[in-house]
């Protein structure tokens, strides 16, 4: 239980940390991995070139002093984090040794304002938080059939579409695997000849829930969009059948709501399809009747994945329909007609479709994308409640002002 004291303290420093966020976290990071880089074998090193990890700590630091007498109001930001610390295979001993470099960074970087009564309230609120997110993932750790990586062999490799191949992953100590909830992912941690750590990655399961296999589904990124296209490509050109992997026990929040009625939507930009595909397949399983639209946004034919596969669920639904969306069409598609529209998706879009604002809408794809889909989806009127959406690494903030609608 924090004092009074120590709350009045940190409220008070949060507009400080609204300013000086990223460069306490830039400080951080870089203190953290000189110091233990051992912790560069959990981190993503592609977030980190980006700055989105150091962004996303910024904002979840911000929002605990913001709100750190009703920290129940972070509850679901905490969740969602601690799913992907669970993923990383996160545990309590690290907590200390980020707390450590945090609290340095504060010091380092406000200089003479980080007074000694503010480092110690910090010390002090960091120790709650942290019990709050130890406590919650360790409740995590024990509803999983396994808690730390687990070896699997690729089983199969299927090439989806120019840039997108599947993977099949069974495990070799050959147990069957546990049901997942259709959106979830799970880390793969590879080991890649000639570099210093381990690499993670998350991917969403791509396939729907069976006793047998995972199956996940990768882009290649391009070769010079390194450190993320290493691992990529690292993928599509060296693993193969035969080729084992680690792999921890499925996590995420962004699942889909089977109790619902309502109209559902499923929009997808190039890769983000696979979360989203994964909850199409479900349906027939549990929501035959449910009226389904499934929106895909992609390039053109050559780089759309799974059309067969989406069609095939749709000819089993009742209510169901897809809209193939091709930014730049070859004349092939064109002569074909594999597509419904042409260009970015807009706000005039989803009006052809005729979409029901009091439907619930699952979105997952490129940020650019889903951040012109989600403005798109609240100008037609749809309730923010209504709208479910993935990031594919750490969460950003929206800012409507950034993108043309």
């Amino acid at each position: 239980m924090l004092s009074s004291k120590t709350i009045s303290i940190v409220k008070a420093t949060a507009p400080v940390l609204a300013v000086k966020g990223e460069e306490i976290t830039t400080h951080f990071y870089q203190s953290l991995f000189t110091n233990h880089p051992e912790l560069l074998n959990i981190f993503n090193h592609a977030n980190q070139k980006k700055g989105r990890q150091q962004t996303a700590l910024a904002n979840t630091v911000y929002a605990a002093a913001t709100y750190i007498d009703q920290l129940e109001v972070l509850l679901p930001a905490v969740k969602k984090i601690a799913h992907k610390h669970r993923s990383l295979v996160v545990k309590p001993e690290h907590y200390p040794i980020v707390g450590k470099y945090l609290i340095e960074s504060i010091k380092a970087v406000l200089g003479k304002d980080a007074t000694d009564e503010i480092l110690a309230a910090w010390k002090e609120a960091y120790q709650v938080i942290a019990d709050v997110f130890i406590s919650v993932e360790k409740e995590m750790y024990e509803a999983c059939d396994w808690t730390d990586f687990k070896a699997f062999k690729v089983v199969k490799k299927v090439k989806e579409s120019r840039d997108i191949s599947s993977f099949y992953l069974k495990p070799i100590d050959g147990q069957k695997l546990p049901s997942f909830l259709p959106g979830q992912y799970i880390t793969i941690r590879l080991n890649i000849p000639g570099t210093d750590n381990l690499f993670n990655r998350q991917y969403s399961l791509s396939d729907v829930p069976n006793q047998e296999y995972f199956r996940i589904s990768v882009k290649r990124e391009a070769e010079e969009d390194r450190p993320h296209g290493i691992i990529s490509n690292y993928l599509h050109d060296s693993v193969e059948v035969g080729t084992t992997l680690e792999v921890t026990a499925p996590a995420g929040e962004f699942t889909l709501q089977t109790d619902q009625q309502s109209p559902l939507y499923l929009l997808s930009g190039g890769v983000g399809i696979t979360p989203l595909l994964c909850m199409l397949k479900s349906l027939p399983v549990h929501q035959t009747k449910r009226e389904t639209t499934f929106i895909h946004a992609t390039k053109n034919g050559e780089s759309h994945a799974f059309k067969k596969e989406v069609e095939e669920v749709m000819a089993t639904l009742e209510n169901g329909k897809a809209h193939f969306i091709f930014e730049k069409p070859t004349a092939e598609d064109k002569l074909k007609e594999l597509y419904h529209f042409e260009g970015y998706v807009t706000k005039q879009m989803l009006e052809e479709m005729k979409i029901d604002v009091n439907g619930q809408f699952y979105i997952c794809g490129p940020v650019p994308f889903m951040k012109a889909i989600i403005f798109n989806l609240e100008d037609l009127g749809v309730s923010a409640e209504n709208i479910h959406y993935e990031f594919f690494g750490p969460a950003i903030e929206l800012k409507k002002e950034e993108i043309q609608l």
